[in-house]
């Protein structure tokens, strides 16, 4: 994957459009070459600007954007050597698929028996040999969002740039083409700049993860780790599934602390963003690492009430009423041994304090 070289980096970069308002803000972020990066967060949280500041299609307000070590902000988009996909698309309607393949070397001034060569090698990558005579409406949504990312990387970019570009495609079509850029990715080793509001799709593609909101970078992490170890609520919230008590810190001793939950029971946690008693704390535990019934000594040991049972086929996912939040969600891997759950029940629920992170309140 990296080659440890910083490849981009946003140093301090701010960008408003109007003069008050900043939509990035002092933003701080480095990319290594060959590295696969996601820009993940909701709708106005700052992550397409950052990608349209790196294309050239926006200036910062403050600060350099690098490539490579070199300032980038008065290189225009067209002589920045990045390769784009939008989710639109964006293949010109009027050519072929060789056409548009060609199109970005013809401007590049390559010569046409390398370009030949250039576009065969780049529609060998996504599984598209035999299609150069078509036009566009003539492809399906994910044979013109193919052909998009074969125009991207046809001209051997040393940076690609993707801009919510599976959106548009129906959910197998969009986990079979999240499957599909990965490996591509994989086997040419270009550095990757992808911006998604879909956590699965960020999970499932990337090396790290930026997650954004409010204009900053609340955690860069890999996969794992973002959804393991998220530094504050807002990360523990917006990735994956999640539980949330609110409560205040009684105790700190070490890798472990008390908090007194709003219900009045007292839950063991990680004092992740907590110091000291008397803080106010929201804690975050993943609905699988709680057991039912468990059979060992669990550092939180408590009574709930089934109100749901949802059978999901690999697992049954239940909804319950456990220490005053009657939206806890437990999963449970479904087996032959499964014990009788029913909706009503009451039963025991057990997990670590080391899975239960004590978080900034939210």
């Amino acid at each position: 994957m990296s080659k440890n070289k910083q490849f981009v980096r946003f140093d301090n970069v701010d960008k408003s459009y109007d003069g008050k308002i900043l939509v990035v803000k002092g933003l701080d972020l480095d990319i290594e070459e060959g590295e696969f990066v996601t820009m993940l967060g909701p709708s106005g949280s700052g992550k397409t600007t950052c990608l349209m500041m790196l294309a050239g299609f926006e200036t910062p307000t403050h600060g350099e954007i690098y490539l490579d070590n070199k300032v980038i902000s008065n290189i225009p988009p067209h002589k920045r050597g990045i390769g784009m996909v939008f989710q639109n698309y964006a293949l010109f309607p009027h050519m072929t698929v060789y056409e548009n393949l060609a199109f970005p070397l013809r401007v590049r001034k390559i010569p046409k028996d390398e370009a030949d060569k250039k576009v065969d090698k780049a529609l060998s990558m996504v599984s598209l040999q035999g299609f150069e005579a078509r036009m566009p409406m003539q492809l399906s949504g994910g044979q013109q969002q193919r052909v998009a990312v074969a125009r991207s990387l046809v001209f051997d970019p040393k940076l690609v740039l993707m801009d919510e570009p599976l959106g548009a495609l129906d959910k197998n079509l969009r986990e079979s083409m999240q499957y599909e850029i990965k490996h591509i990715h994989e086997s040419i080793g270009v550095t990757v700049v992808y911006v998604t509001h879909d956590q699965t799709e960020a999970l499932t593609m990337s090396n790290r993860i930026a997650v954004f909101n409010d204009g900053k970078v609340q955690q860069l992490s890999s996969p794992d780790e973002l959804y393991e170890r998220p530094v504050n609520s807002f990360v523990a919230e917006f990735i994956g599934e999640n539980n949330t008590f609110v409560g205040t810190v009684t105790d700190v001793s070490g890798n472990t602390c008390k908090v007194k939950l709003n219900s009045g029971a007292e839950i063991l946690a990680n004092p992740i963003s907590v110091k000291a008693k008397g803080d106010k704390t929201t804690v975050s535990l993943r609905p699988e690492r709680a057991l039912i019934n468990p059979k060992d000594k669990m550092d939180n040991n408590y009574k709930g009430k089934i109100k749901e049972v949802i059978y999901h086929g690999d697992h049954t996912r239940l909804r319950m009423d456990m220490l005053g939040n009657e939206q806890f969600i437990l999963k449970i891997p479904n087996s032959s041994s499964n014990l009788e759950i029913k909706t009503g029940n009451d039963i025991n629920v057990g997990w670590n304090a080391n899975d239960s992170r004590a978080l900034d309140p939210k």
